[in-house]
C-alpha cells in the first residue's frame, strides 16, 4: 500500500472543499482529494446563483429572517447568523480575485428567488453561477504551490485511532474506467470532509453521478454523529421530457416570472400557497406532486413564455441551450417538469467550526450539518454556505495542530486494508441490480411525501441488502453501493423516528409538526 504523509488532507473539490484548501494552504502543505475529475461536483452544475446581502435595498438582518422562514423553525440561529453575516466578504473576496458576476452597467445584477424577500441572487453568466465559482476557486488553488491534487480516488474508510483522524485509506484508479489499480494511505494532521450530497441515492435527481453520500457514510463507519438525515430537499423543476437527462430548471426561472401549470394548462400555485411560485421549495414540490396526482399526469409544465425572447436567451443561456437540444424552445414552449432529489440538509453534525465529535476530522458544504437549512434550505443559499464554512473549517483545523509535530502511526493501531479480488460478471451485475433497485425504493417509499407503512417497507427491504457491508470491493462503483445503502438507512431511520411534518419532511400519518418537533435527530453507529 502506497503512504502519503500532508498537513492537511481535504476530500472533495467542490466549493466547500476548496475554499477549505485555500485556507489550509496558509498554514501547512495540503493534499485535495477527488473521486472524479478535479470540477466534477454539484458545485459545477449549481446554476441560479449565491445568495448575499450586497445590494443597496438588503440587510443581513433580513436575509437571515428569510432564512429561518425558510427553514421552517428548525434553523439553528447561531449558523445562520454566521452566514449572513460573514458571506459579504467571502463574495467580495471571490470577487477580487477574479470572479465575474452579471453587472448592470458597473453594478452587480441581483435577482430574486423563491422565499427570499429581497433581490440578493448574484448570478454568473446567466446561469452558470457555479461553474463560474469552481473557475475561480480552482485558479486560486492553482497558485498556492503547496496544495497537490490527486483526482480518480474514492475514499474506503477514515483512518481513526484513539478517537482521531489521522486521514483516509483511498482506492486509486487511472480514470474514468473506475478500476481500482492501487491502494493507498494518506495520512494528515487534520482531515476536512467536502464530499457534497447524496442525491444519487434516489433514481430522480439532480444530482451528479458522484453524489453518492461518501463522506456521509465513511464518518458513520467512523463513529461521527450525524444529524437530520430525514430533510432532503426536492427541486420542484426539473427536465421531464424522453431521453433528457435529469437537468435542472433553476429556481431564478420563477423569480423571473415563470408560471407553474398543470398538464391542463391551468396555473395552480396560487391554491396552495399565497406566495404561488415564489413559495419555498418544499411546497411547491408538494403541490407539484398533488397536482400529477390529481390530473393522472407525470409532469406539470413551466411557463416563460409571456417573457421577452431575448431576455430569456440571455439570462438562461446554459437552460435555453440545453432544453433546445430535446426540441424545446423555452421563448416558445412550455417546458414538461417534476420535482428530483436535490440537496441534504442533514449531514455529518458539526459545530460553527466544521469540528465534528472525531478530534481533527472537520466537515463542509453539503455533506456537513450545522443546521443553517433547518428543515428546508433557501434557494440560493448553499454556495455561500460552503465559501463561508469551507473557509472557517479551514482555519479552525489549521489552528488545531499548531504545535503538533509529526505523528508517526504504528502499523499495528491501523486498519489492514487488502485489496479485494475482482468481482466476477454475475457478482457486478447483481450490485447493479441493487444499485438500480435502492434508487427506485428511496424515491417510491422515502420520497417527497412519505407514511409510516412505506417507511418500514423501505427499511425492511434496505435491510436485506446489508450483507453487502461485509463485502469488499476493489472498484468505484462497489463501494458508491456501500455508501448508498448505509445513507439510504439513515435517510429512512431518521424518517420514521420524526413522528411530524417539518419542513421537507411531510408524512400523511403525522400531517402536524408533532411533540417535541424541534429536537434535531441524531445518529451515530451504535443507534442502527
Amino acid at each position: 500500500m502506497q503512504t502519503i504523509h500532508t498537513d492537511f488532507l481535504v476530500i472533495g473539490s467542490g466549493v466547500a472543499g476548496l475554499r477549505a484548501a485555500i485556507e489550509l494552504a496558509r498554514h501547512g502543505s495540503v493534499i485535495v482529494i477527488t473521486k472524479d475529475i478535479p470540477t466534477e461536483s454539484s458545485t459545477e452544475y449549481a446554476q441560479g446563483g449565491v445568495a448575499v446581502a450586497l445590494s443597496d435595498e438588503d440587510e443581513v438582518g433580513i436575509h437571515f429572517e428569510d432564512t429561518i422562514r425558510a427553514g421552517d423553525g428548525l434553523c439553528r440561529e447561531s449558523a445562520v447568523k454566521v452566514l449572513v453575516e460573514e458571506g459579504p466578504s467571502r463574495i467580495l473576496e471571490l470577487i477580487e480575485w477574479g470572479a465575474e458576476f452579471d453587472r448592470e452597467g458597473t453594478k452587480l445584477s441581483f435577482t430574486i428567488e423563491a422565499a427570499h424577500s429581497r433581490r440578493r441572487i448574484l448570478h454568473a453568466h446567466g446561469d452558470s453561477t457555479g461553474k463560474e465559482l469552481e473557475r475561480v476557486l480552482i485558479n486560486k488553488v492553482k497558485t498556492l504551490e503547496n496544495i497537490q491534487r490527486l483526482q480518480f480516488c474514492t475514499a474506503i474508510d477514515l483512518i481513526v485511532v484513539d478517537g482521531k483522524c489521522h486521514g483516509v485509506y483511498a482506492l486509486k484508479s487511472q480514470g474514468i474506467g473506475f478500476v481500482g489499480s492501487e491502494l493507498i494511505a494518506v495520512y494528515a494532521k487534520a482531515t476536512i470532509l467536502a464530499t457534497g450530497g447524496a442525491g444519487q441515492v434516489f433514481s430522480r435527481t439532480t444530482n451528479p453521478s458522484v453524489a453518492t453520500g461518501d463522506g456521509m457514510a465513511i464518518a458513520y463507519r467512523a463513529g461521527a454523529i450525524l444529524e437530520d438525515m430525514e430533510f432532503v430537499q426536492f427541486h420542484p423543476t426539473v427536465l421531464f421530457a424522453p431521453s433528457a437527462p435529469q437537468f435542472l430548471l433553476s429556481e431564478a426561472m420563477r423569480g423571473e416570472g415563470a408560471i407553474l401549470r398543470n398538464v391542463y394548462k391551468e396555473p395552480f400555485m396560487k391554491n396552495y400557497h399565497p406566495d404561488a411560485e415564489l413559495a419555498p421549495r418544499d411546497i411547491v414540490s408538494r403541490a407539484i406532486i398533488s397536482e400529477m396526482v390529481r390530473t393522472g399526469s407525470s409532469y406539470v409544465y413551466l411557463d416563460l413564455t409571456h417573457r421577452d425572447s431575448e431576455f430569456i436567451k440571455k439570462r438562461f443561456p446554459r437552460i435555453y441551450a440545453t432544453c433546445l437540444r430535446y426540441d424545446l424552445d423555452i421563448t416558445k414552449d412550455l417546458i414538461p417538469v417534476s420535482p428530483a432529489a436535490h440537496y441534504m440538509m442533514g449531514g455529518v453534525k458539526t459545530d460553527l467550526d466544521g469540528a465534528t465529535n472525531i478530534e481533527r476530522l472537520y466537515a463542509a458544504g453539503e455533506v456537513a450539518c450545522t443546521g443553517v437549512h433547518g428543515a428546508n434550505r433557501l434557494a440560493s443559499n448553499s454556495l455561500l454556505e460552503g465559501l463561508v464554512y469551507g473557509y472557517r473549517a479551514g482555519r479552525a483545523a489549521a489552528q488545531s495542530i499548531r504545535g503538533l509535530g509529526d505523528e508517526k502511526i504504528r502499523r499495528s493501531e491501523t486498519r489492514n486494508i487488502q485489496t479485494s479480488q475482482p468481482l466476477n460478471s454475475s457478482t457486478s451485475f447483481e450490485m447493479q441490480e441493487i444499485r438500480t433497485s435502492l434508487r427506485r425504493l428511496m424515491w417510491e417509499k422515502v420520497g417527497i411525501i412519505r407514511c409510516g407503512t412505506s417507511l418500514n417497507e423501505a427499511m425492511e427491504k434496505l435491510s436485506t441488502w446489508k450483507y453487502i457491508f461485509e463485502m469488499d470491493f476493489n472498484t468505484r462503483r462497489g463501494l458508491e453501493l456501500k455508501n448508498m445503502l448505509t445513507v439510504g438507512l439513515l435517510i429512512t431511520w431518521a424518517a420514521l423516528e420524526r413522528k411530524g411534518s417539518v419542513g421537507a419532511h411531510y408524512r400523511t400519518d403525522f400531517k402536524e409538526r408533532g411533540e417535541n418537533w424541534q429536537r434535531h435527530i441524531s445518529v451515530k453507529k451504535a443507534d442502527l
